[in-house]
């Protein structure tokens, strides 16, 4: 459920167009599937491959990746504890309406804090929200570093990086767990596209 507006001159209007109907529309329903982890964990590559695979299959579908909603929806955020809130809460928001639309919404953040996640569930429907850990030790995350960014936080150039000088707080009870350093890209895909069959979001 999203927060009540800080005013009380706006309604909420009712569309005639309703979830149910665009659900039918689709063939499949909507929800958030919102992967979680340390940097290089593999969130935003298992992300886009689930999204590849369920395009293939006519599904309605987008991926709000980290990186890419700080290009212009989050740009004016940073990564104190704050604004990585108000991060979330913005795509939580943003996941919740296109689930309301009848897409599937898969996401890629670290969110580093159980009760931002919890926050965004709390956002939509019972059963709307997947929460997928992709967990992987920290030193097999350093050595995905591509972008160079552990190195710049061992050095003290990137602060209150997750992992190094802030903290993770591991989900106590994900809808599934990766090991993303166990399984390779085919693996992690086919269990998740598994586990969004088995909540309905997908026919089987």
């Amino acid at each position: 459920m999203t927060q009540a507006p800080n005013t009380n001159n706006i309604v909420w209007h009712h569309a005639t167009v309703t979830r149910k109907r665009r659900e039918q529309l689709n063939g499949h329903r909507g929800g958030i599937v919102w992967f979680t982890g340390l940097s290089g964990a593999g969130k935003s590559t298992i992300a886009h491959s689930v999204e590849e695979h369920l395009h293939q299959m006519g599904c309605r579908t987008f991926v709000f990746d980290g990186d890419n909603v700080r290009h212009g929806l989050c740009s004016d955020l940073g990564f104190s504890p704050a604004d990585r809130h108000e991060n979330l809460r913005r795509i939580g928001e943003m996941g919740n309406l296109f689930t309301e639309a009848g897409i599937i919404a898969l996401t890629a953040f670290i969110s580093p804090f159980g009760a931002d996640r919890e926050m965004v569930k709390n956002m939509v429907a019972s059963g709307d929200f997947l929460e997928i850990y992709c967990r992987c030790p920290l030193e097999v995350c350093e050595t995905r570093d591509v972008k160079g960014l552990y190195r710049r936080a061992r050095s003290g150039e990137i602060k209150e990086f997750t992992g190094v000088s802030a903290p993770y707080e591991e989900p106590a009870n994900a809808s599934l767990v990766i090991d993303t350093n166990l399984m390779d890209i085919e693996q992690s895909t086919r269990l998740v596209l598994e586990l969004i069959a088995d909540r309905g979001i997908i026919p089987t």
